[in-house]
Formats: structure tokens, C-alpha cells, sequence
């Protein structure tokens, strides 16, 4: 059955708001889009009047963690990066397969409510894969998780393995790539192996790059606590000390369209025009930045050298969180974060990083992040009684759950 949904307005993003609009749906795509009065809807077609709302693409999170959302509130701010990566491993160690399976779980149904309908995941146990897939209906992308220095295991064979295990899940809705951990955590050679991979089969990669000023200081000056922890632990340093994190990704064969440079905190001189250069998407996480007090995030400059920024969650386990605090997965946290941080930056812009810009990030363009013919029908509404001018500082501003969403041609969240 067809369905047409109408709401005070309608935000397609790549064009101007359309007050009074409405959306045909057929299957599970956009068949049309304009003002009310020009649809003439048939006997058969479901209709259904938001009223009051703003209707909008689903939003799209570049970069998030569902395996950890129960650990918020469990890492309180380290003095360094470094022991906040110790807390984290150990945490990780104490946690079972259900407690992962859970909290995986409880992630995708807060990014649901709060309008999420497409997230890039890192997924750190890949046992949960398909399992998971089928308790959401958000279109997710699984991001199998690398790393190796630790384990000092065979690069080939953990990218093996992990190719084994996406080839036995299903396609459809949700679908899987590769993601290195970190360059500091992951050995050259698993880069190599994986970029040349991903590459080959056209598969998602994204990859925690320039997160931290000690992540910065091991690799463009071989010192720093990162540097002599992972030294006393074994690990070959000698990819450290001669160039950024950025120009070390370009040398490995990393950067490109395909790929999700997460985090990107810190930058050398001409990183920007690099990741400019090889196409490859930055993934800002606003709230996981405040969490760590980093340095202020580059924008202006990734902006300028046309770099496409987009935005992710990260996990609640790097969200600050006090003891009587509920926090929750959200975009629309994200956007607000970014916008209090970056003011000269205008809604309209935000809102991109949030929707189109993921798209592209995702190779998506012309499916998500947008309403228009052909795309997909991945909507969410939220209530908005003002001006249409107003529209998009409403939208990066709202607060609280969507009132709808439909995944896929689907309702996911029934209007009430």
C-alpha cells in the first residue's frame, strides 16, 4: 500500500522548506514530494496528517558504538588518554556476551527515539552479528573491529577471519565493513592488508585517526605517554616519530572515499588538503570531544580545504555523566553540542553534518539524509508550531524523542 504523509512542514535539506507539504511512499522509497495541494491521493492510499510537525530524513550517525551504551557513567575522565584506554580495556574484560548483547540492544532502540534511522557501528564482538541486526530496524553498517598489536596475530589472518564472518551475514537492510582500530593499536600491515581489501570489494572502512594530542605527539615526535606505554608493552615504534597520523594513513593506502576518518582532532600542517584530496569523510563525535577535553575541534580549517565533516555519537562510555544525570544516544545532543561549541557555525550547515553529509560519507548520496524522489523512505517528525525560517534552528535545537519514524517504507515509530 502507498502511503502519504502530510505535516506542516516538510525539510527535504537539499531544497527549501515546503510548508503544508507531504511525501508519497511506495515500498520502501520516495516516489514524490512537494505541497499538499498538488497530491491527489487514491481510495487505497494510507494518509497519514502529522499536523504540527516538521517532517524530515532520518538522521544519520557516522560513528557510534552500540556494544558500549550500558557502560555510561561506568569511565569517569582519566588525567590522560592513555589511562582511559587502560580503564576501557579492563572494563571490556569483566563484560560477558548477554551484557554486550544488551547493551548493543538498548543503544539502537535510544538512536531510534531520538530520529537516528542509519548508524555506522564499530562492532567489537562480531559474535552478536546477525542476532542484533534483527532486534532494530535501523539500517545499520557494521564495522568489524581490528586490532592486533596486542594479540601480535598473523594480519592476515584477523582480516581473514573477519571477511569469513561477513560472508556468512545476511544483506538486505543492514550491511557490514571493515574498521581498523586506531593506527597505534592496529600494525601497518593489517592497514595495508585492509585498505587494499576494502578497495577491492567497494566495503565501508573507518578507522580512530589524530584522536588525541598523545595519539599527535607519538607519532609526529616519537615521545609522549602513549608512546612509552605501548613501547614497554612490546609494540614496534618504529612508524613513530617521523610524520602525523594523517600522512602516516595516506602512506598505508587508508584515505579515500571509502573511508570514515573518525575523530581528526589534531592536524599537521596540510592534513586538512590531504584528507581534502583523497575524499576521505572526517566523523566528528561533539559530545566524546567535551568527555575528553580535547584541543577545539578543526572545522574551520577541514572546512575550508572542503573536507566533508560529518557527525557521530561515539558511546555513552565517552559521555560525561553525572551521578543523577540520564544520558542518552542522540543526534540532536550532538548537534547542540557542536552548536554551543561552534557559533559562528550556522544550523543550516549543522543539520547537513547530521543528514547529507553522513550520506555521502556512507555511500548514500540520493538515499538517505534527504527527501526526494527515488530516495529512500527513512523519515522521522518532530512537533514545531513556529515560522518556517525558523525551521532548521527548531530541528538542531529539539530536545526529547521524534513523534515518528519510518525505516525503510516502514513504520518504526507509529504515529500517535
Amino acid at each position: 500500500m502507498t502511503k502519504i504523509l502530510r505535516a506542516r512542514l516538510v525539510f527535504p535539506i537539499i531544497g527549501a522548506p515546503i510548508e503544508n507539504g507531504a511525501v508519497r511512499v511506495s515500498g520502501n522509497r520516495i516516489v514524490d514530494v512537494g505541497p499538499w495541494k498538488d497530491f491527489e491521493p487514491a481510495s487505497e492510499e494510507e494518509i497519514t496528517d502529522l499536523g504540527e510537525s516538521i517532517l524530515l530524513p532520518g538522521l544519520i550517525n557516522a560513528h557510534c558504538h552500540l556494544d558500549y551504551t550500558d557502560m555510561a557513567g561506568l569511565l569517569p575522565p582519566q588525567k590522560s588518554f592513555t589511562d582511559w584506554i587502560k580503564l576501557m580495556m579492563t572494563t571490556k574484560a569483566e563484560w560477558n556476551y548477554s551484557e554486550f548483547a544488551d547493551s548493543w540492544i538498548h543503544g539502537a532502540e535510544m538512536l531510534l527515539r531520538t530520529g537516528t534511522t542509519t548508524v555506522a557501528d564499530f562492532e567489537a564482538v562480531p559474535e552478536l552479528l546477525p542476532d542484533v541486526w534483527s532486534a532494530t530496524p535501523l539500517r545499520v553498517i557494521s564495522l568489524m573491529e581490528m586490532t592486533g598489536v596486542k594479540s601480535r596475530r598473523d594480519p592476515r589472518a584477523i582480516l581473514r577471519d573477519n571477511l569469513d564472518h561477513m560472508a556468512t551475514l545476511p544483506g538486505g537492510r543492514c550491511r557490514s565493513g571493515l574498521a581498523p582500530h586506531a593506527p597505534y593499536s592496529t600494525a601497518p600491515e593489517l592497514l595495508r592488508l585492509t585498505a587494499e581489501m576494502a578497495q577491492r570489494r567497494h566495503l565501508l572502512l573507518s578507522i580512530h585517526i589524530a584522536e588525541s594530542a598523545e595519539e599527535f605527539a607519538m607519532y609526529a615526535e616519537g615521545r609522549g605517554t602513549m608512546f612509552d606505554w605501548l613501547r614497554r608493552n612490546g609494540r614496534d615504534m618504529t612508524d613513530c616519530g617521523n610524520a602525523s597520523p594523517v600522512s602516516q594513513l595516506a602512506d598505508y593506502g587508508v584515505l579515500g572515499d571509502n573511508c570514515l576518518a573518525v575523530h581528526v582532532n589534531y592536524l599537521a600542517k596540510g592534513d586538512a588538503k590531504l584528507l581534502a584530496r583523497t575524499k576521505t569523510n572526517v566523523v566528528h563525535c561533539p559530545r566524546s570531544h567535551f568527555y575528553f577535553e580535547h584541543q577545539r575541534f578543526p572545522y574551520n580549517t577541514l572546512a575550508r580545504a572542503k573536507v566533508n565533516v560529518c557527525l557521530g555519537s561515539d558511546s555513552l562510555a565517552t559521555v560525561y555523566k553525572t551521578r543523577r544525570q540520564t544520558v542518552k544516544l542522540s543526534m540532536f545532543d550532538e548537534m547542540r553540542t557542536f552548536a554551543s561549541a561552534h557559533t559562528k557555525v550556522s544550523p543550516e550547515r549543522i543539520l547537513q553534518m547530521a543528514t547529507v553529509n553522513g550520506a555521502r560519507a556512507l555511500g548514500l548520496v540520493g538515499d538517505a539524509g534527504e527527501i526526494s524522489k527515488s530516495a529512500l523512505a527513512d523519515l522521522i517528525a518532530i512537533p514545531f508550531k513556529g515560522k518556517a525560517r525558523n525551521a532548521t534552528e527548531a530541528i538542531v535545537n529539539h530536545e526529547g524523542d521524534v513523534t515518528v519514524s519510518l525505516i525503510d517504507g516502514e513504520w518504526a515509530i507509529v504515529p500517535q
